[in-house]
């Protein structure tokens, strides 16, 4: 267009137009600059004196914490009309006022628990669960202590209820059969989720005497306590899980069983398929290296069946809960978590 201008200087509007393929009337409109439009005042428009009165309506002590369409009801309660509920907005939003007014709790930022454990006795995770009774409504609860990095089940309780009095008894006598010193009771971490008996002040109180530090999962955050999750999940997916149990003579049987198996026979897959008992006792070295062993017989006797030398599933150095984000990693989540 402005081409178009330039050479219609020498030749003419036409010649040029007609040349560069323009069009005369958008040449013309272009030249010519746009008329000034002069705002249109509605005849229902506030006056400056009315946008003030209301405004400072809005914002008084009475209704600084209302939004509008509550303002408007309550005036019109008491027989007076300032606007419309559309006009509240639009004063309000000529001062950049339009957000939550109402007087609500701010919830704290709670900080994403990153806990670490590099062996057996450094974190555990501890949680409740319900196992269903002979009717409707009926449970028995079962609590549960699992060492995070051996995935052993360090104590357990079945009672029928849940209660602080219950926890804490099962906490200080799974402490005092690990026979923890009071050192390596320093560097343990219990976590736990937000529960009632987690949170309770009776459990606080009894890990702060034994020098045990608590931590708990973020509200509403259902991947914070993974690993008892995942525990309870291979006990109920179980074969053998009933649907109901009969009494809690019942549940104890089963639990006697389902922990004995868990801690002695199961190869776990989030501990190298070894059984939670071999690595909480310190074995885990031995075996690997045994399986190592026979790994390297095999293809020494027969090579051509192998397409590269096998070796044996090595256990992870460090367990993470909520592993910490590095600066080249998108990836969200929480570390493996296989029971």
């Amino acid at each position: 267009m402005i081409a178009a201008g330039e050479l219609g200087k020498d030749v003419g509007v036409v010649s040029a137009c007609r040349a560069l393929a323009v069009s005369r009337a958008t040449l013309y409109r272009r030249r010519r600059p746009p008329p000034v439009r002069k705002a249109r005042a509605s005849h229902r428009a506030l006056s400056e004196v009315e946008r003030a009165e209301v405004l400072a309506m809005l914002n008084s002590e009475r209704f600084a914490d209302k939004p509008p369409a509550e303002i408007f009801a309550t005036l019109l309660d008491e027989g007076t009309y300032l606007c419309s509920q559309r006009t509240m907005y639009r004063v309000l939003a000529g001062e950049d006022q339009v957000r939550e007014r109402r007087n609500q709790l701010r919830h704290p930022d709670y900080k994403k628990p990153e806990l670490l454990a590099t062996g057996p006795n450094q974190l555990w995770s501890w949680d409740i669960t319900k196992l269903k009774g002979p009717v409707k409504w009926t449970y028995y609860y079962l609590y549960v202590i699992l060492d995070v990095f051996s995935r052993y089940v360090v104590g357990w309780m079945l009672a029928d209820k849940e209660c602080s009095t219950l926890a804490s008894k099962l906490i200080a006598e799974t402490i005092g059969k690990e026979e923890l010193t009071a050192e390596q009771r320093e560097q343990l971490t219990l976590h736990a989720d937000r529960g009632t008996s987690m949170r309770s002040k009776r459990v606080g109180h009894l890990l702060a005497d034994l020098g045990v530090t608590k931590t708990h999962s973020r509200p509403h955050v259902s991947n914070d306590n993974p690993y008892s999750e995942s525990q309870f999940k291979t006990m109920k997916y179980r074969p053998n899980f009933p649907k109901t149990f009969g009494c809690q003579e019942d549940g104890l049987a089963f639990c006697r069983d389902f922990f004995r198996w868990y801690n002695h026979e199961h190869h776990h897959f989030g501990i190298a398929l070894l059984t939670p008992v071999q690595v909480h006792s310190g074995r885990a070295p031995a075996i690997i290296e045994e399986r190592q062993r026979a790994l390297d017989l095999a293809y020494q006797a027969n090579p051509q069946r192998f397409s590269r030398r096998p070796t044996a599933p090595v256990l992870r150095p460090e367990v993470w809960i909520n592993p910490p984000k590095r600066p080249d990693d998108d990836s969200q989540g929480n570390s493996n978590v296989s029971v």
